[in-house]
């Protein structure tokens, strides 16, 4: 049998699992029972009724957090020459072409989000294999293929964060952290899941928002109701 730790002892008294939280009270609880001694990140899991490997059911967008995620966004901005001081000026971390392509191809993802032009999507596309499966393969639909790149830098440096319902219809995201007040992180939640219930799918039927959970790094998910994504 396994042994129940100290820890996990103390937070098991300080929230009931089976009940349905408002998104401030999952804030309060997330932070109470969080004991990293870190400034832990602050998730929302958020699973969907809807069949991902369908088309007409993909959920995927954008959102500006009004509070921001708490973290240092890196970017790193493909684009032609006459574009770099643009990106530059906005506080992009890297701006260049050829050189960051090939840097990439040996290897080197070291950003978090990776913004470019129309006109060297050509360039990039050959990224793909490589910039898909972390995430950094710059998209249209998330604002990261862009001709204003100046704009792009400072909503994503400002918390303006990508998301996407993954193979088991659930979406992951952070939207702050452990640092930040109760109602900011509420806040945050509650931004992205206005912003996920616009995009729901026509092709989707029953119950669109299934279950919400609010976690930090390594804490306990605490259930939020889902009534609070309306």
């Amino acid at each position: 049998m396994a042994t129940i730790t100290k820890n996990r002892k103390a937070v098991a008294g300080k929230f009931d699992a089976n009940k349905a939280h408002t998104l401030l009270e999952a804030a309060n609880v997330v932070k109470s029972i969080t004991t990293t001694k870190f400034d832990a990140s602050v998730d929302i899991a958020v699973r969907l009724g809807v069949d991902p490997k369908k088309s007409n059911q993909m959920v995927r967008g954008t959102v500006s957090l009004p509070h921001g995620t708490g973290r240092t966004v890196r970017v790193l901005v493909l684009c032609t020459p006459d574009k770099e001081a643009e990106a530059k000026a906005a506080g992009a971390d890297h701006v260049g072409l050829t050189e960051y392509i090939d840097k990439i191809k040996a290897g080197w993802t070291d950003v978090d989000v990776i913004i470019t032009t129309p006109s060297v999507m050509g360039q990039v596309g050959a990224l793909g294999r490589i910039l898909g499966p972390r995430g950094l393969m710059p998209n249209p639909k998330t604002g990261t293929v862009t001709m204003d790149v100046g704009k792009a830098v400072t909503e994503k440096k400002a918390g303006n964060i990508d998301f996407k319902v993954d193979k088991a219809g659930i979406v992951h995201a952070s939207i702050g952290r452990v640092s930040f007040d109760s109602q900011k992180l509420a806040e945050n939640a509650q931004e992205l899941l206005g912003t996920i219930m616009k995009l729901k799918p026509s092709a989707a039927k029953g119950t669109y928002v299934k279950s919400i959970y609010l976690s930090s790094t390594m804490s306990a998910g605490v259930p939020v109701d889902t009534r609070s994504a309306n």
